[in-house]
């Protein structure tokens, strides 16, 4: 069932290798390109490896967002090769969150509240299948399941809006904003989000 989410969070209180949000997307993730935003604040180190988002099909790591090593990174169908970007750790302060990806270029980018990072060229011609299972707070190691409580999520996530297609600067900063015009996800929109919760996560107002 889709239910408001506007002004809401989900608390993620402690390291757990059981506590999860499962996120139905309202289209098939079948992706040439995309943009995915978030709100994240957490109080982790920024050298410890730490799932933000996470997409799995039965077979592989689809599309996983991480902090690790001191680095914000995203990964297309690998474990092992990612588009890595040296940017300021995330705090106990919220964070507006978004990376980019379009598929015709490879080009890739990291926003952080607002700013966009330099672009790199990462998985030209790539596509992203669709299939697979959303989770927040965990990174699957098979569907839905091998969870690693040294990787898990630790602190608040919201505001999560997805696009099957990279916006504009303009647009960011309406999302940075919280502005009443900004643009509402096509594939996840965070007002209307479908969602089943596991274990130790706490919806809270922010």
């Amino acid at each position: 069932m889709a239910k408001s989410f506007s002004g809401k969070m989900f608390l993620f209180p402690s390291e757990s290798d059981t506590a999860y949000v499962r996120i139905t997307p309202k289209k098939p993730l079948n992706l040439q390109a995309f943009m995915l935003c978030m709100r994240v604040a957490t109080e982790l180190n920024s050298q410890r490896e730490t799932i933000l988002f996470a997409y799995r099909t039965q077979q592989v790591d689809e599309l996983n967002v991480w902090q690790e090593n001191g680095t914000l990174s995203l990964y297309l169908r690998s474990s092992g090769d990612g588009a890595l970007f040296a940017l300021p750790p995330l705090s106990a302060f919220p964070t507006h969150l978004c990376t980019t990806w379009d598929s015709s270029t490879g080009a890739t980018a990291f926003w952080v509240n607002g700013h966009c990072s330099l672009l790199k060229i990462y998985r030209r011609g790539h596509k992203v299948v669709s299939g697979g299972a959303i989770i927040l707070g965990q990174d699957p190691d098979s569907y839905v399941g091998k969870f690693d409580i040294k990787q898990s999520s630790v602190g608040e996530i919201s505001d999560i809006q997805m696009w099957d297609s990279v916006l504009s600067a303009g647009q960011i900063e309406l999302l940075y904003n919280k502005q009443n015009e900004a643009p509402i996800g096509n594939v996840l929109d965070w007002n209307s989000l479908q969602y089943q919760i596991f274990g130790n996560v706490v919806q809270v107002s922010d």
